[in-house]
């Protein structure tokens, strides 16, 4: 399965997403058995079903709370206060 960009994931029903998490779970448990066994050619595959299942799971997250597309972006950084310095 190729990556997909969240811009595209931002398009799926909850529904949909829900269904590629768990097909994306299922494959990365066969990669990792592969893996276990020695039969795994292709390792970069195993990182890449983890980012890909945290990439929807942020987009599903956003859903939940309502973010709308580019506006989780757009929220600037905390401002932190300087520390005193230690004698």
């Amino acid at each position: 399965m190729p990556t997909t960009k969240p811009s595209e994931l931002r398009k799926l029903p909850v529904s949909e997403l829900q269904k590629r998490i768990q097909d994306t779970k299922k494959e990365l448990m066969e990669l990792r058995f592969q893996s276990s066994i020695g039969q795994l050619d292709k390792n970069h595959r195993v990182s890449q079903a983890k980012r890909e299942i945290a990439r929807m799971l942020t987009v599903l997250s956003e859903k939940a709370r309502g973010v709308e597309a580019g506006e989780a972006e757009a929220k600037p950084a905390p401002v932190q206060k300087p520390r005193a310095k230690k004698a």
